[in-house]
């Protein structure tokens, strides 16, 4: 694409994307997922509900649309409707909002079989609910639900509504691939007809990823022509999903020169932010915002990077508000133990190197994980250094736990050589210990614990109930985010040990 084309950005993650099998968002979790996609992300329009769902969805669309009009935003909240006379168009009036999505049938298959309508029949009630629309001043965009069925077996039926609604009150015309069935060369093909037959009319395109074709298929749809392409926050949605907005973005910019409102460097905090609401874990091999994408693993590409950048593209990871790592295992080498090294402020000698190096590659053949953290204590123990004691010690801790009271804990810990002792209650033993620790840190050592911003627990297959549990904890301190691990048979004592380690890193 030589012109830079303007491609407008609907996100269906609050409704679309809460149809993925086991999401459910709560009302204030939409809000705060609403006003990111706004504010931080800067999408044109999203689409928050379904109308006459639940009274929680009532309650969640009237909290985004008071927000929304507060800010001035209120025309791109959408909600997505239904053709049953004016039921849908005065719930959303109710709730506040000011746009419908309304779900018309794009195939003759879904009007006659579902509907148990004729395209004429169908038709009336559109152009109903459309007059009903207009009276009460709520903006209209139109779906055309298996669209994709529609082009393939009645395209006579998707131009006969689009004949009689082409010049109706309605804003935008929203293609969709209902079934994922599509691939880019239909796609093409399909949009092309309708932007040829219908010119000047905005057309979005609405993809599912059932053969793993939703990006494909959604870039295929701005060539054809479409000005708006729909997405979710990490391609959630029915079945295998929606395009997802941050794969979509990094190619309409790098590929096809196509301009969005998009802030990419806010993509992958909300992401990560949705992932822990909707409880489906991000892929590490996901692109963009996988744990792994922006991970070297093979020595010959730290070495490349450090020469001359041999192994970056243009998904550089601070675009994206990430930075590039490199991996540590059995196929790491010197350069990226070097690289990991020199982060941390050290330096080795030709000959520690190899020895570190060689520590590293015998843990990995163990298939035992290494990470950044783990480095300093690994040279220290390669190189039997005289070995400064840590600056953290838990002497003894103690936790109880019993039916219909609240879990507590009593520590002892040396902290550069003094000691202290607390206690606490919480919400389970891990909590209840780690809210003793707080207490020491702000009572005693006047300082800021940091803070906890994720933590994942991994139970080999198996089902054994010895089995090692590891816990892995993500931080945040001094700006600063880094993740530490405990391995043991209990899970509250891995998490301890991770956070034990965490303190002796802060206090280094």
């Amino acid at each position: 694409m030589g012109k830079r084309t303007y491609i407008e950005i609907m996100d269906t993650t609050l409704r679309d994307g809460e149809q993925t099998g086991g999401v459910a968002f709560v009302p204030q979790e939409k809000l705060m997922i609403a006003r990111l996609l706004l504010e931080d992300l800067r999408v044109d329009r999203i689409e928050v509900a379904s109308t006459r769902v639940s009274e929680g969805e009532r309650r969640a669309v009237q909290l985004i649309c008071d927000w929304a009009r507060s800010c001035g935003l209120l025309s791109r909240v959408e909600v997505l409707g239904f053709v049953d006379g004016s039921a849908s168009l005065n719930w959303i009036r109710e709730a506040g909002g000011e746009v419908i999505n309304l779900l018309c049938k794009g195939s003759r298959k879904h009007c006659e079989q579902q509907l148990g309508k004729t395209a004429e029949e169908h038709l009336q009630d559109i152009q109903e609910v459309l007059h009903a629309a207009d009276e009460m001043g709520i903006g209209v965009n139109l779906y055309l639900e298996d669209w994709s069925n529609g082009m393939r077996h009645s395209p006579e039926y998707v131009f006969l509504l689009m004949d009689a609604l082409q010049n109706t009150s309605v804003r935008r015309f929203m293609l969709s691939d209902t079934l994922g069935i599509l691939n880019p060369l239909e796609v093409i093909h399909f949009i092309r007809r309708m932007v040829s037959r219908y010119p000047g009319k905005h057309f979005d395109f609405h993809a599912h990823n059932d053969y793993d074709l939703a990006v494909s298929n959604v870039l295929g749809s701005v060539l054809a022509g479409a000005k708006g392409l729909h997405t979710t926050i990490n391609g959630l949605g029915e079945r295998a999903g929606n395009a997802p907005l941050a794969s979509v973005q990094a190619i309409l910019k790098d590929h096809f020169n196509a301009e969005t409102r998009i802030n990419e460097s806010r993509l992958n905090a909300v992401s990560r932010l949705v992932e822990s609401y909707s409880g489906v874990v991000i892929p590490p091999n996901k692109p963009i915002v996988g744990e792994n994408v922006f991970t070297q693993v093979a020595g010959v590409h730290a070495d490349g990077d450090r020469k001359a950048g041999l192994y970056c593209n243009d998904l550089l990871p601070e675009r994206f508000g990430r930075m590039r790592t490199y991996a540590l295992g059995k196929t790491s080498g010197r350069a990226n133990i070097r690289e990991n090294i020199e982060a941390l402020g050290l330096k080795l000698d030709d000959d520690a190197m190899k020895r570190v190096t060689e520590r590293i590659i015998e843990l990995g053949d163990r298939k035992e994980q290494v990470t950044p953290e783990d480095l300093p204590y690994i040279i220290s123990d390669v190189l039997k250094h005289e070995h400064t004691p840590r600056k953290v010690v838990l002497k003894s801790y103690f936790v109880t736990l019993a039916h219909r009271l609240h879990p507590m804990a009593t520590l002892c810990i040396e902290i550069n050589g003094k000691t202290y002792e607390e206690s606490s209650s919480g919400d389970g033993q891990y909590d209840a210990f780690v809210r003793a620790l707080r207490k020491i840190y702000k009572t005693a050592l006047k300082r800021t614990f940091p803070m906890l911003i994720n933590y994942a627990v991994t139970i080999p297959p198996g089902g054994r109930t010895d089995a090692l549990v590891q816990a892995v904890i993500t931080w945040q301190h001094n700006g600063q985010i880094f993740r530490t691990r405990g391995l043991d048979a209990d899970q509250t004592e891995a998490a301890i040990q991770a956070t034990i380690k965490m303190l002796n890193i802060i206090e280094e």
